[in-house]
């Protein structure tokens, strides 16, 4: 008989202990892969979603709020500004260009984003990979005077490659926004339907989950609540729009200039302008600038003790797992004492005796090891798709085969770590006492 049927029929005789040892082991394994996946994943996605932009100019209460609502879409943003600011901004020498945006509404869970027409033009929401589309064409920028409804064009949608699988929309849909966020009882604005132009293509950011409709579109949708509220007759259009009625909650700001060694050196574009740009944003006491790398780096740094915690967790039910694997082979080997000394009788020195055990504790753990890479690869999907629907962030985990192979072997050796003492118990088990007659 060779040492491999006799580890099988070891841990087949008792396949009960034996699946529950190998799927502690699993457990542990996989939580651990997918904590460590969803770590990174994360990162990556908050950094690309940032795009091309410096900084972004709000009315929030901080710059890290601000960055969470007007990029990751957390919630609407609570305060608004006049238009007038981004304009004067985009004749700031220091700035490249300022793009406002407006957030506010929703359609059906779906976040909308209210652009200016160079808005898929200058914004890279991937810096380096301009915006793709799968379908139609985007907005047109200019009025037809001939047609009916020459504020006709300001009513047409992008959607983000998430919204429009999740929504089903597709090119001529049309489609009515609700005010609010997803969650919130909001006034439809059923009076003002829009209409699906174009799809863009996945930018595996938090922007696939938008809805893109014009500035003017959503100051016209506004201001007729506003004024039907108020008692007034006339129906606003892009033409008598005031400047009280045109407002937005944040501006995308690219700063001027050639990159700086600094901002090259660490693979960014920042330019040596931006520092000076910076500060004199900064002293407006009634706007909040924020820089987007810099709010994601604090916002790790917030939630990493936390991080680290659930990456001990997972540890500690690693080590956990390895104490079962002892307590069961212990338990075998009681039981087992007489085929062991049957064993030594037959020839089996106590080296191989030894091996057997040392051997049967490592195959438990690869087994657990290997199950557990499977359980965190089909957990890491799960686990992205619930903050992709929940959150708005769009996860793409990766299963680094750096942790995979670490972990594989942590596993085994912890296994092999837990079966010494039994093995050793097998190795110094008394022969004759073992054979002597139970009764």
């Amino acid at each position: 008989m060779t040492d491999a049927s006799i580890i099988r029929r070891s841990l087949s005789s008792r396949w009960f202990s034996t699946l529950s040892t190998v799927l502690t082991v699993a457990v542990a394994v996989a939580l651990m892969l997918v904590l460590l996946s969803m770590r990174d994943a994360g990162r990556r996605s908050l950094e690309r979603g940032s795009g091309n932009m410096h900084l972004l100019v709000s009315a929030d209460s901080s710059p890290l709020t601000s960055v969470l609502n007007a990029v990751f879409y957390a919630r609407s943003p609570a305060r608004a500004m006049p238009v007038t600011r981004a304009e004067a901004l985009a004749d700031n020498p220091l700035v490249q260009w300022a793009l406002p945006v407006q957030q506010g509404d929703n359609y059906k869970g779906f976040p909308t984003l209210a652009v200016s027409p160079e808005f898929f033009r200058l914004f890279q929401p991937v810096p380096g990979e301009p915006w793709g589309i799968v379908g139609g064409s985007f907005p047109s920028l200019q009025a037809d005077p001939s047609a009916d409804d020459p504020d006709a064009h300001h009513f047409e949608v992008m959607l983000g490659a998430e919204a429009a699988r999740g929504t089903g929309l597709g090119i001529g849909d049309r489609l009515v926004i609700t005010h609010g966020t997803a969650g919130e009882a909001g006034h439809v604005h059923d009076d003002h339907p829009f209409t699906v132009v174009g799809i863009l293509a996945p930018t595996q950011t938090a922007h696939d989950r938008a809805v893109f409709i014009s500035l003017t579109a959503t100051w016209i949708v506004h201001a007729a609540d506003f004024r039907a509220a108020a008692g007034e007759k006339e129906s606003p259009t892009a033409a008598n729009l005031r400047a009280s009625e045109k407002l937005i909650t944040g501006i995308y700001v690219r700063a001027r200039g050639r990159p700086s060694a600094a901002g090259a050196g660490e693979g960014g574009d920042a330019p040596a302008s931006l520092p000076q740009l910076f500060a004199e944003l900064r002293r407006d006491p009634t706007l909040t600038v924020a820089s987007p790398s810099q709010q994601i780096g604090t916002l790790f740094r917030i939630v990493g003790n936390i991080d680290r915690l659930f990456v001990g967790v997972a540890a500690v039910v690693l080590v956990s797992s390895a104490v079962t694997i002892m307590l069961v082979m212990h338990a075998a080997m009681e039981l087992r004492r007489r085929q062991i000394a049957i064993l030594r009788v037959l020839g089996a020195s106590k080296g191989r005796v030894f091996s057997l055990a040392m051997t049967e504790a490592a195959v438990l753990g690869l087994a657990g090891a290997m199950l557990g890479v499977a359980l965190a690869v089909i957990g890491a999907r799960i686990t992205a798709e619930a903050v992709r629907s929940r959150v708005g962030l769009v996860i793409e985990p990766n299963i680094e085969p750096v942790w995979t192979l670490a972990l594989l072997a942590g596993a085994v050796a912890l296994a092999c770590l837990a079966g010494l003492i039994p093995a050793w118990r097998a190795y110094r088990t008394d022969v004759l006492g073992s054979l002597r007659p139970l009764a």
